[in-house]
């Protein structure tokens, strides 16, 4: 196949650009104007092109798009306007500036200046800054040939940015991934329901004013007073979060504008906790009434493009992208469940939502060697029932519903090393008031049992240890994991780094504690957070590999998680499932004797899967 490196050169304003709109609504804007395009063929001299609209469309026909991979930076935004405006779609996408962030890490720029910087193949220019509120028309001949030189830069440094991360060995199975991440977006399928949103919004407010009047926060008193304002979240299962203050050094409520853990707090899936934060900072909307009119935004302009950026997070898993983080829809509350119902497949077709089930707590215990529970899995066994049969010590059939709901939380928390008082507060936000000493003794039954997983916690510690010190050390089953000290690393499965950049130590009060850079400053680490993001890590890779698998016969149209959401005819959907299933099943060759399991469902929306 043919590489078709391509960069698009926009019209953009003070008003009118990717800083004040997203991606999506600047695309499909009536003011947005193509000034011009350069494409490169393979290694060739990229061409240059302006003109009106159909005369680039002309000019873009002549190349063997479908026949041909695509490769961009920022393809989101050079996808969506090939297709888009110009209705043209490449057999494959790839981007420089996914490549780069899955090869150096999400704490370092991905721009086209950096990359190129970085690998000292040339300087981007700046010959974009004198286009600012230009249209076509207002170019002159010598100015509009400056821009043509401008883009032709682009697209020769994104090629030999290409052309090394694929020398240096990028994993070619992640092109793929970074494929099927890009046509959520740039080929979207997904319908989304005006009406039923339109109506969402209006009970949205109208439950917002009645909560407010309700809790007797229309008081500016109540609204402001920290004891009071506590009480009001505590009446609805949150925990207030508290800080150390700065003036007394005692311990006080956070809820300053400035409090992270507070304002994180307006994304919390139950929207009466959105609207008391939001009443309390003062902000006008909710986080579910902002996302509602987004929603209605975008089905006014078309089919609903699903922005997923390709490695956000330091595991690599996917994350929200364009103001838009289909990662944490509602689930909880009066509202559960609207969004996704809003969420529509095309005419003719079905979704079909399968989830991963209990993947990391799978994975957890495959990579301790925690045997016992890995068969236990294997065997299809309750294993949240099991634990809460040992922590109340009686037998499995006896657990009850409130016991069995202890020992999940006890099997998808404790085994990071979660201590007793963080596992109290975790317990008391899902509703459950228990003791200090109770959930001292949970998590003493749930080590005790796990024998095999505090080792892991153990062996993590000394990663830590061996990556500070610039040597290495044994980490999980034999031939999975491989400590990179000279990059401060561990190598995954797939071939990628997950980074722990400028990893030091220093004395602590309980020996030596780790930090590691990161654009926020530096972070804490310690053993059991190494195992927490090396088991999200695995899942992630498993997850794509499946997500490729189901790919070969049907389209995935989203993943959130540990799911995967896909859209396959309705004359077929029952075969489809059982195919998506089997996928879902699978598990690599690097992964053998890992048991894992799925879930799925079927709906003409996301919310009926």
């Amino acid at each position: 196949m043919k590489l078709l490196t391509i960069d698009f050169e926009t019209y953009y304003s003070k008003e009118f650009s990717l800083t004040k709109l997203t991606t999506e609504e600047y695309v499909r804007d009536p003011r947005f104007e193509t000034i011009g395009v350069a494409v490169k063929i393979d290694d060739g001299e990229p061409e240059w092109a302006s003109g009106t609209h159909e005369q680039i469309k002309q000019w873009l026909q002549k190349f063997p798009w479908a026949e041909s991979i695509a490769l961009a930076h920022n393809a989101m935004f050079d996808g969506a306007i090939l297709n888009w405006h110009f209705d043209l779609r490449p057999k494959m996408w790839t981007d420089t500036l996914c490549m780069g962030r899955a090869i150096h890490g999400v704490e370092v720029s991905g721009s086209l200046a950096a990359l190129a910087e970085r690998y000292g193949v040339g300087e981007k220019g700046t010959e974009v800054l004198n286009a600012l509120g230009k249209t076509r028309a207002d170019f002159t001949d010598a100015e509009l040939a400056r821009y043509g030189d401008y883009c032709i830069n682009d697209v020769n440094l994104t090629y030999q940015l290409f052309d090394k991360m694929i020398a240096d060995g990028f994993p070619r199975p992640e092109l793929r991934l970074i494929d099927l991440t890009l046509r959520m977006f740039t080929e979207p399928q997904l319908d989304l329901d005006l009406p039923l949103l339109e109506q969402h919004l209006i009970d949205v407010r109208d439950r917002k004013e009645k909560l407010l009047t309700d809790c007797g926060l229309t008081d500016n008193e109540k609204l402001m007073s920290n004891p009071k304002f506590a009480e009001v979240l505590r009446s609805v299962g949150v925990v207030p979060p508290t800080k150390i203050s700065a003036t007394t050094g005692k311990e006080t409520l956070a809820f300053a504008k400035n409090d992270e853990e507070f304002k994180a707090l307006l994304d919390h899936p139950d929207e009466r906790v959105q609207a008391l934060v939001a009443a309390r900072l003062g902000a006008k909307s909710t986080l579910e009434e902002t996302r509602t009119e987004r929603f209605i935004s975008i089905s006014k302009r078309g089919l609903m493009p699903v922005p997923l950026k390709y490695y956000a997070a330091h595991t690599g898993r996917w994350g929200g992208s364009d103001n838009l983080n289909l990662q944490n829809l509602p689930s909880r509350g009066e509202n559960a469940g609207k969004l996704k119902s809003a969420i529509t497949a095309p005419p003719g077709h079905m979704m079909i939502d399968a989830d991963s089930s209990q993947i990391e707590a799978r994975v957890l215990s495959w990579l301790a060697g925690q045997t016992d529970v890995v068969q236990a899995f294997a065997n299809h066994e309750d294993v949240y029932k099991k634990m809460a049969a040992r922590i109340y010590d009686k037998n499995e059939a006896d657990v009850t519903k409130e016991e069995r709901f202890i020992g999940k939380t006890t099997i998808l928390g404790a085994g990071y090393g979660m201590g007793a008082p963080k596992f109290q507060v975790q317990l008391k936000t899902f509703g459950v008031d228990t003791s200090l000493d109770e959930c001292r003794r949970i998590i003493a039954a749930y080590r005790e049992a796990n024998h095999a997983v505090v080792a892991l916690w153990k062996q993590a510690q000394a990663v830590l240890t061996a990556l500070a010190q610039g040597t290495t050390t044994a980490f999980g089953p034999e031939g999975v994991l491989q400590l990179v000290p000279e990059e401060y690393a561990i190598r995954l499965p797939n071939g990628l780094l997950m980074r722990y950049d400028a990893l030091a130590a220093e004395p602590g009060d309980k020996g030596m504690q780790y930090t590691y850079k990161t654009r926020r400053g530096r972070v804490k680490i310690y053993g059991g957070k190494v195992i927490e993001n090396t088991c999200q890590a695995l899942a992630r890779i498993i997850i794509g590999e499946q997500m490729m698998r189901i790919s070969k016969k049907y389209r995935p149209v989203l993943t959130v998680h540990d799911a995967i959401a896909s859209l396959a005819p309705e004359s077929e959907v029952g075969q489809a499932r059982l195919y998506i299933e089997d996928c879902m099943r699978w598990t690599p060759e690097w992964a053998k004797g890992l048991p894992v399991d799925c879930e799925s469902g079927i709906g003409r929306s996301y919310g009926e899967c």
